[in-house]
């Protein structure tokens, strides 16, 4: 039984493993988009500069679909940041684990850098249950759900703060189009955006994580298994970091385009 290191800081609870996960995110994410500019070369471009050339013109191609290309121009950046951390954030629990094993000997709370992250009646319960107790210190960030709504959130505060001021009349006349009777199911559209974009992506990573763990169960027999998966899971893993950035940039222009300018 995997348990993450969950300690209590000022009244919250903060998960070391995605906290580790975030870190490392964005600095693989830095370092590739430092590593892409460094030399750059017109003859002679790298491998790795033809590749982030590729990744900003795909992203550059996907935000003009859904809106007028000289706005698309100005949220470039905000796609090329969303599709490469999710993807990255996707993909960390795929090659390897961190664990720390409890043994059947131990007795009271499991303690990290001085933080108890396992309480001791969790230590004894499993001890009576017989079930084997460790700590997962390495897991993909966004198979956390505070992760994922954490970015829907910020989406959704940014398309809000975008529609109210650069595009307020048609913004606010939304809610009541075509009728005014439509105001309820407007605004429950409005909430349910941000459920949708943080579940969809919370589900699908940590529903392969789980899978994984399944696996791993069945001991030597699952490598086969394990194989197709991982390489299915990196396809999975690109198409939610495509999905979050291109409704990112569907609900952007919606809220801040007007209607007649899209034509």
């Amino acid at each position: 039984m995997h348990k993450f290191p969950v300690i209590e800081v000022g009244g919250f609870h903060l998960d070391l493993s995605t906290m580790v996960g975030l870190l490392v995110s964005c600095v693989i994410v830095f370092a590739l988009a430092r590593a892409a500019v460094r030399n750059l070369s017109v003859d002679n471009p790298s491998k790795l500069q033809n590749f982030m050339e590729w990744v900003v013109e795909f992203v550059h191609n996907t935000v003009a679909s859904t809106m007028p290309l000289h706005m698309a121009k100005k949220f470039v950046a905000l796609g090329m940041t969303l599709i490469m951390f999710i993807f990255v954030s996707n993909l960390l629990g795929l090659p390897f684990g961190v664990v720390m094993e409890v043994g059947e000997d131990h007795h009271g709370p499991v303690k990290f850098l001085g933080f108890e992250i396992i309480s001791e009646e969790e230590v004894e319960e499993a001890h009576h249950a017989g079930k084997h107790l460790s700590v997962a210190f390495w897991k993909s960030p966004t198979a956390d759900l505070s992760v994922t709504s954490g970015l829907a959130i910020m989406v959704i505060v940014l398309v809000h703060y975008l529609g109210m001021t650069r595009n307020t009349k048609h913004y606010f006349k939304h809610y009541i189009e075509p009728y005014s009777v439509f105001l309820p199911i407007n605004i429950l559209k409005e909430v349910s955006k941000p459920l949708t974009l943080a579940l969809r992506l919370f589900a699908n990573i940590f529903a392969g994580e789980v899978l994984i763990s399944t696996i791993l169960m069945i001991s030597w027999v699952g490598l086969p298994l394990m194989a197709v998966w991982q390489g299915f899971s990196i396809f999975v893993g690109a198409i939610q970091a495509f999905l979050f950035t291109i409704l990112t940039m569907v609900y952007i222009s919606q809220a801040a385009v007007h209607h007649e300018e899209g034509h």
